[in-house]
């Protein structure tokens, strides 16, 4: 009974705000806004018995990728204030695509025979995560960290051209 409650108010803290990434006008509050979502995926994955990834996600999700979103929108014109009026003519296609996945999604859902009963979990998946990261997957770890570098410098050229 507690972990159903535990998800009911996780999947809330997480929803909510995404409603409010979503539909708010302001985008300095659509950014804020997906730290509560990101903390609320978090406390999923740790519902999940995924620790490691729920560490990821608040290193790099909830404190590195909103710093950098924050930091694009303050050296952008999109943290002046100044109102710019944006016209979405394509709502009736969005929730029409919104309506036609809901669908798939549950559909899939509902014929997917499910496993029942607790699986077992491995040991010590942080340490075996790190030990592949820097063992057989070390090329795929420093490209990785070279992608992140190469879109820091194209944020700052863009951020640079604007003004």
């Amino acid at each position: 009974m507690g972990t159903l409650a535990a998800f009911l108010i996780l999947s809330a803290v997480t929803l909510i705000p995404a409603v409010v990434v979503v539909t708010s006008k302001n985008i300095v509050r659509s950014a804020l806004a997906l730290v509560p979502t990101f903390l609320g995926i978090t406390g999923l994955y740790i519902l999940l018995q995924a620790e490691f990834v729920a560490g990821i996600q608040v290193l790099i999700y909830a404190g590195a990728i909103t710093v950098l979103i924050l930091f694009v929108i303050m050296l952008t014109e999109g943290g002046t204030g100044i109102r710019i009026r944006q016209v979405n003519e394509q709502v009736a296609v969005g929730v029409l695509a919104s309506a036609t996945l809901a669908a798939l999604l549950i559909w899939v859902f509902l014929r997917t025979p499910w496993p029942r009963g607790p699986g077992a979990l491995p040991e010590h998946t942080a340490d075996q995560i790190g030990k592949t990261l820097l063992s057989s997957m070390v090329l795929v770890f420093e490209v990785t960290s070279l992608v992140l570098l190469i879109s820091l410098i194209g944020a700052i050229i863009i951020a640079r051209r604007e003004r």
